[in-house]
């Protein structure tokens, strides 16, 4: 038995938007942050060329996904998107690395930075991240919600750099632009840490839920025509697509009739997970697993 499930979403053109004016801002705040003398805007720098690749990742993946599976890509491409996680937290790793090597010297010998330019890059960064949010506010797939998270957080990082850059046209705390540079590196860090543990686990092929791992092998083995459920393996593509394959033990010999009413029993109980393959053997009682 195999079922397959294709998410098609006409997201493509919104994430396009949203990476080209990310990736663009990218490179005018690295120039900007090196022309204010800023670590807070470089740190900010880091933190959206960040984003531009996940975002970049994501545009990739929404035109591939509409691909068929080929003889390479037998479940599709969906796991490229662990790729790009990966590669991702590589870059925000080192560039945070190098961040933070350049604010915590500063910290003993603060210099002074360019408030009034970093007033102006702060609120061309509201507007531009505000703008690639509101254009993915309108989509309604996954990929979306979670890139316009990530487009809200870069808005409030701008809002924070602005109030910095304010206080520094008024008050000669240069000091602030390390810190606050710092503040942002440990924020980059801790999500970047997080992320890596949850990819490395959907490389490995944990099971993404034991709850629910325990829920599907209940609900198999609770029909009356069942004996037993082994090999019943639950992993994920990419985090948001699941797969199930399982061997089901029958209780006896099953005529046509009662084989095709077990078969549709079990899509009904599997049909709660909204599992995007599934792949189930049935094995008479007597019968030696091959894959023992």
């Amino acid at each position: 038995m195999h079922h397959h499930h294709h998410h098609h979403e006409s997201s493509s053109e919104r994430i396009g938007w949203a990476f080209f004016l990310n990736l663009c801002f990218t490179i005018i705040e690295f120039i900007g942050g090196v022309l204010t003398n800023s670590t807070a805007i470089l740190a900010d720098a880091v933190h959206d060329l960040g984003d531009s690749i996940s975002i970049g990742m994501a545009w990739l993946l929404d035109k591939f996904s509409r691909k068929d599976a080929t003889h390479t890509f037998t479940y599709g491409y969906q796991r490229l998107s662990l790729v790009g996680a990966f590669i991702n937290a590589v870059v925000l790793t080192a560039g945070s690395i190098w961040i933070l090597f350049e604010a915590i010297p500063r910290l003993w010998n603060p210099v002074m930075p360019m408030a009034e330019g970093m007033a102006l890059l702060a609120v061309f960064g509201v507007i531009v991240n505000g703008y690639a949010a509101f254009k993915l506010s309108h989509g309604k797939s996954l990929n979306e919600r979670v890139l316009n998270w990530h487009l809200l957080e870069d808005v409030l990082g701008w809002v924070a750099v602005l109030i910095v850059s304010i206080i520094l046209m008024f008050v000669d705390w240069p000091i602030l632009d390390p810190l606050l540079s710092i503040a942002f590196t440990l924020f980059i860090l801790v999500n970047v840490i997080r992320h890596l543990g949850s990819t490395v686990k959907l490389f490995v092929q944990a099971s993404p839920d034991p709850e629910v791992y325990r829920q599907i092998r209940e609900q198999l083995t609770s029909l009356e025509l069942v004996n037993d459920a082994h090999h019943l393996h639950f992993w994920s593509l990419d985090g948001e697509r699941h797969v199930l394959t399982a061997h089901i033990v029958v209780s006896k010999e099953l005529e046509c009739a009662e084989r095709a009413l077990l078969k549709q029993q079990i899509s009904e109980q599997l049909a709660v997970f909204e599992l995007a393959h599934t792949t189930i053997e049935l094995e008479y009682p007597d019968e030696a697993c091959r894959d023992h």
